[in-house]
């Protein structure tokens, strides 16, 4: 396989593999963008399959190209209190070489599991990592409440004086790193055959991200593909996708799902 992969010009489609003998057959900096969610703290069954994060980071770094991002979905066990995977993971990513551009929230908005003794979690982190410096990012942008020209506070100093001088405010403004999405049929994806899988991110996460960190053309990468939600997204935003899992079951899903767009 490895040959095969180095002979490539185009790495594109869906691939049953383990995605770390997968990345180390594939070319050095071959990869804009990498958006996935990896299995942690053994909250699903994902067919028995192990997960090997420090392989499979070592193996991002290789594949992503010098101002590629890798966005990797996480959250942590809640069993008494917080496990703090996520933590540790995002340090070994900075062990490896990656620089934590960003810590985003993934906010659900109708989550539905409560807790006994705290306030119920209703997020996951987005951490967005960089190879070097980002060479791409396209802010979305949320509609402002307030535009036009107004006297607004300018220069404020130790003294407390309030100093107006005339300005602009936009009609829209870049968004925050807090994203709200709902979850489920309809809010996740309205693709049934996606729930076959134990854990499906939303379609609307992945696209903006393919959209913030990539420009059409661009190879966006999952690792874990699963039900292949990335790789959809990337098709829909006129991007090529690589989409890796060691399912045949997940594979084939994600063959569905892009099927359907047809």
């Amino acid at each position: 396989m490895g040959k095969k992969i180095a002979a490539t010009k185009k790495l594109t489609g869906l691939y049953v593999a383990d995605c770390v003998e997968f990345m180390n057959a594939m070319p050095n900096d071959c990869v804009d963008l990498v958006v996935t969610s990896p299995p942690y703290d053994n909250l699903r069954d994902y067919k028995g399959y192990k997960f090997e994060f420090s392989a499979i980071a070592q193996g991002l770094f290789k594949v992503l190209k010098i101002g590629g991002v890798v966005v990797w979905v996480i959250g942590d066990r809640i069993n008494g209190g917080k496990s703090l995977t996520s933590f540790r993971q995002g340090l070994y990513f900075q062990e490896v070489g990656f620089n934590m551009h960003d810590v985003m929230i993934y906010q659900k908005k109708n989550t539905p599991f409560m807790r006994a003794n705290a306030y119920t979690n209703c997020y996951e982190f987005m951490f967005v990592l960089s190879k070097g410096k980002p060479k791409t990012f396209n802010p979305i942008k949320d509609k402002t409440v307030r535009n036009g020209f107004e006297m607004l506070v300018h220069n404020k100093k130790a003294d407390g004086i309030n100093k107006k001088v005339l300005k602009e405010l936009k009609s829209e403004k870049t968004k925050t790193n807090i994203w709200q999405y709902a979850v489920g049929l309809g809010g996740t994806t309205s693709d049934k055959i996606a729930f076959q899988h134990p854990a499906t991110f939303p379609e609307k996460l992945a696209r903006d991200h393919i959209l913030s960190w990539s420009n059409e053309g661009d190879l966006i990468f999952d690792p874990m593909c699963g039900s292949g939600t990335t790789c959809k997204m990337a098709v829909l935003t006129n991007r090529n996708y690589l989409g890796i899992d060691i399912s045949v079951e997940y594979i084939e899903i994600a063959k569905a799902r892009l099927r359907g767009i047809k």
